[in-house]
């Protein structure tokens, strides 16, 4: 066993066997590099990703490379999940060096941190032009030792590009509707009218960008914006990319139709399609969305959820050593497993079997043709059933089950969302039990955690960290009206301005004031498939300057949203999140405030209609009548009376309100005309 054997990281514990002397990332392996004046060579991957684990057994696990890795440098194992901010610098440093990144990610640093060289996959024996890795390792080595001047003032030179990269310049754009419409025009230029998605292959499921194209259609209206995330999300939920059988997405497809996914399930991403599916459903009513939002909701609870609330960050791609086994089946496993000739018949034609295999021999299930009333729910319902219980005696795909806080946010949020929605008390619950695991377990001083796993808790929170839970409290005080999610937001609020400001920038860092100092403080700007922690920072914060009418929230929140005004018109693919974030600052904001006698008399109705519309520009509050805490620091509740002892809903935008109501339906009339 090496030194891996004693961190939390399920990635890390893969790469304990090796016969490479692996370090974690820390002090100790900076120092033996400086001490024997060895070049590092970091490298980065993690636990669902398939090539980390082809770069394993080809090359970690063989005892003459893992020679050659000990000999030559000092090695370095990290879990980009673990440490973003690491996994940030040294891939935009590939990035430049090599025009591309990826994972698993090598690159090679001397003593100091400052990387000199790097790429992503290397194989054993030199394959479709790339070098085989022992030569490169000698050759990295050779290089270091020989031209070391030569190598430390390049690497120095791109660090400094690299801080360069991080500048932000002013900029003299507004921030008003046009940047909306010029981003929708330019997402409107990449969209696949075909199939869907956003280009062509490989297509990624990038919720932020059609949550703000269903919030440009409600907005604006545009037919057009309506169609593009009814085919997108359609195409995608009946791709081979959905699990057709447990719910849940997986990463990304590898083709322009859905169909190949990386099969790997991430928790980021079904946590945010479960949301984006929830409003697609509100918006439009379409009952195919509603099945996949609970359907993804209920893989969350059954396959990736501690028992203390936690949930887990992602499944693998593989299983038994083979991509995909877990999913895929033949015509003959299928008859097998349904026992019923007519159920098979009309289970392989609707999954798409019948057209032959599509992947290796064998076939993804998919719903390649519109269904139909060849296809009765309930017989397709039937075979679902019968098919997952089957595949569940299968060996299943290895799990990650550390608990991120960035990524647990992400899911509660939908939960919350989800449970007032829909109905769920169960989402609901799981909302609640979930924050508060993260605020009680993964704290430590007041200072938010980044990672749990067996009952520890490490590594400080990063800027998504914190976003991202104050993002969840906000949604499970709507779901809750418990003042306690809402005064966690504003402290979590708080803390982000303390640790994570820039005042000579007027913008946020990645990376708190107390963390360890790198090589460049990272500052990340984009949206990628996870939200960056500014842009759900300055959604959290111009939410609760709304709630609060405190407006320093909104003031900061401005101040970082403007100087990246020009980016989210040319790129808005890069920038959903944000996007989304200035929607929300446009407003018209709904302002609603409920108010409701003891037992809560009439008060569901007005939940009903809150809930059960789309109103993505909204904030709910509530408390019961006689309850002066409860209004406390909500301005939107101060002098808000029952009308005739019942429950009453008062709908405002900025504060100017319209007449307090107990009616459901005159609620929903002016919810409609707000």
């Amino acid at each position: 066993m090496n030194r891996l054997a004693k961190e939390t990281s399920p990635y890390l514990l893969q790469h304990k066997g090796n016969p490479v002397d692996w370090y974690p990332w820390g002090e100790e392996a900076f120092a033996q590099a400086r001490a024997e004046d060895k070049p590092i060579l970091l490298s980065v991957g993690y636990s669902a990703c398939h090539w980390c684990h082809v770069m394993e057994r080809e090359s970690f696990e063989d005892p003459e490379i893992a020679r050659l890795m000990n000999e030559l440098f000092v090695n370095i194992k990290v879990d980009r999940e673990e440490r973003p901010d690491v996994d940030q610098i040294y891939m935009q440093a590939v990035q430049a060096m090599t025009g591309h990144g990826g994972w698993p990610m090598t690159v090679f640093l001397t003593p100091d941190g400052v990387p000199f060289y790097g790429g992503t996959y290397f194989p054993p024996v030199e394959r479709h032009g790339m070098p085989a890795f022992p030569r490169l390792l000698r050759s990295v080595a050779d290089a270091y030792q020989n031209r070391k001047a030569e190598v430390s003032q390049s690497g120095r030179q791109l660090v400094e590009q690299m801080a360069q990269g991080e500048r932000l310049r002013t900029s003299a754009t507004l921030l008003t509707h046009d940047i909306l419409l010029e981003a929708f025009q330019g997402i409107s230029g990449e969209f696949d009218e075909r199939d869907g998605g956003i280009g062509r292959a490989p297509k990624f499921p990038q919720p932020m960008i059609w949550d703000f194209i269903l919030r440009f259609w409600r907005r604006t209206g545009n037919p057009t914006a309506l169609e593009m995330l009814k085919l997108t999300l359609t195409r995608m939920a009946r791709g081979g990319m959905y699990d057709q059988l447990g719910g849940g997405f997986h990463r990304y497809s590898v083709d322009g139709q859905w169909l190949i996914p990386h099969f790997e399930k991430m928790l980021y991403d079904n946590g945010q399609l479960a949301r984006l599916y929830l409003h697609a459903w509100l918006a439009t009513g379409d009952q195919e969305y509603r099945r996949v939002a609970e359907e993804t909701l209920d893989y969350i609870l059954r396959e990736m959820t501690h028992l203390e609330g936690g949930f887990y960050s992602s499944q693998d791609a593989d299983s038994e050593g083979e991509e995909g086994k877990f999913f895929v089946w033949t015509p003959e496993e299928i008859r097998a497993a349904l026992g019923d000739d007519e159920l098979a018949r009309v289970a392989l034609r609707y999954w798409g079997v019948d057209d032959g295999p599509n992947f290796e021999g064998k076939n993804i299930l998919w719903v390649p043709r519109e269904p139909s009333e060849e296809h009765p729910a309930g017989v397709i319902a039937k075979a679902r059933k019968r098919l997952y219980e089957v595949r569940e005696r299968r060996v299943h795909p290895g799990r990650d089950d550390k608990v991120l806080a960035a990524w647990n946010g992400l899911a509660c949020r939908a939960f919350a969302e989800a449970g007032r929605a829909l109905g769920r008390p169960d989402y609901t619950q799981a909302a609640v039990k979930n924050i508060a695991f993260i605020l009680s377990v993964m704290r430590k001083d007041g200072r938010l955690l980044r990672s749990w796993k067996d009952g520890e808790a490490k590594l400080l929170g990063y800027l998504e960290d914190y976003a991202m839970t104050a993002d969840a409290c906000l949604a499970v005080y709507e779901a809750t009206f418990d003042h306690r999610w809402l005064d966690e937001a504003r402290g979590l609020a708080d803390e982000i301005l303390r640790l994570f400001w820039d005042k000579e920038k007027e913008a946020f860092f990645d990376t708190g004031a107390d963390h360890e100092q790198l090589v460049v403080r990272p500052r990340n700007l984009f949206d990628n498939a996870v939200p960056c922690g500014s842009s759900v920072t300055v959604e959290v914060l111009v939410r609760l300057a709304v709630l609060t009418g405190e407006e320093r929230y909104e003031s900061h929140a401005l101040r970082a949203l403007r100087p990246i005004a020009d980016l989210m018109s040319r790129y808005p693919t890069g920038f959903g999140r944000f996007l989304c974030a200035l929607d929300f600052h446009l407003g018209p904001v709904n302002e609603v405030a409920l108010v409701w006698p003891p037992g809560k008399n009439g008060l569901e109705p007005l939940l009903a209609q809150v809930f059960s519309r789309y109103l993505p520009n909204r904030v709910v509050v509530g408390c019961a009548d006689g309850e002066p805490t409860a209004r406390a620091g909500i301005p939107l509740l101060e002098s808000r009376p029952l009308v005739g002892g019942k429950a009453t809903a008062y709908v405002c935008q900025r504060y100017v309100c319209q007449s307090p109501t107990t009616d459901p339906a005159e609620l929903a009339r002016q919810l409609r005309t707000s």
